[in-house]
């Protein structure tokens, strides 16, 4: 397979054409596809009709894989994440969020398939962490660096939207006594490309532990707005049959909430990374 890709913007995305996700990747097609995220951060198959085995076997390829301790799972391939609006609240991905960030070694990437999709609406942004740090100042770059910050299971997943049921309930409080709130850097470096990128995020991000409460809200504040500027950021409408594969160390994405009540599945393989740094 000859892979062509086009890229999207200058800061982030790119189209991917060449290959058929539901066929085994040769070496050389896995190496061709690491280097287009690093560079592109975000990639874009479409016509892909592939099944959720084949979708687990597609991601298996770059690593091990994370099971989502309260999201819906496929009930005969548990590595797949099911996001289906007629059965599951998920409000929660309407912001600007990076998945998983509440453990320690948050995921390298995610890669979402197009299952099921409104007539209209329901498209879905991603952001740049590289572009949006390399745009700061200088200076404000060296205070940001070496900083770090807290990241919370808990702000995402309050118990009066997911646990109002009493299994719900159980579910989220067995997972938050086995995710406690962990510490990742304000500035994390990509473990490839070695370029640095904004890791703070709105889903995740309580506050900045080296500053006070007033000065780590007015950081956060201003960070979460930057990283969303629209020079940083892409938006995908999606057709059934597209497939997105982000990099989730340098990203931010937001789905957008915009179709209801008509119904949206999408099924997401998600890869675990490394402890940022």
């Amino acid at each position: 397979m000859t892979l062509v890709i086009k890229p999207l913007t200058r800061a982030i995305g790119a189209v991917i054409e060449g290959v058929k996700l539901d066929k085994p990747l040769t070496d050389h097609s896995l190496r061709a596809l690491e280097a287009a995220l690093i560079e592109h951060q975000v990639l874009f198959f479409r016509d892909q009709q592939i099944t959720p085995r084949e979708q687990r076997a597609f991601a298996a390829r770059f690593g091990d894989l994370h099971i989502h301790p309260i999201y819906p799972k496929h009930e005969e391939v548990p590595e797949i994440m099911v996001l289906d609006t007629a059965v599951f609240d998920l409000r929660d991905n309407a912001i600007w969020h990076t998945d998983v960030t509440f453990i320690q070694t948050p995921p390298l990437g995610s890669i979402l398939a197009a299952r099921v999709l409104p007539e209209t609406g329901g498209d879905t942004l991603w952001s740049s962490g590289i572009a949006a740090y390399e745009a700061l100042s200088p200076p404000f770059q060296r205070f940001l660096n070496g900083l770090t910050a807290a990241h919370n299971f808990a702000k995402s997943f309050p118990a009066e939207r997911y646990g109002t049921r009493e299994e719900d309930r159980a579910k989220l409080e067995t997972t938050r006594r086995t995710h406690p709130p962990v510490t990742h850097p304000v500035i994390r470096t990509h473990p490839v490309s070695k370029r640095k990128a904004v890791f703070v995020n709105e889903g995740f991000t309580t506050h900045i532990n080296e500053l006070a409460d007033a000065e780590s809200q007015a950081v956060l504040s201003l960070l979460f707005a930057h990283v969303t500027k629209p020079e940083f950021t892409i938006r995908w409408q999606w057709r059934e049959g597209d497939v997105a594969f982000w990099d989730n160390r340098v990203t931010q994405h937001y789905a957008v909430n915009d179709y209801s009540p008509a119904r949206r599945v999408m099924h997401r393989a998600t890869i675990l990374g490394d402890q940022p740094a």
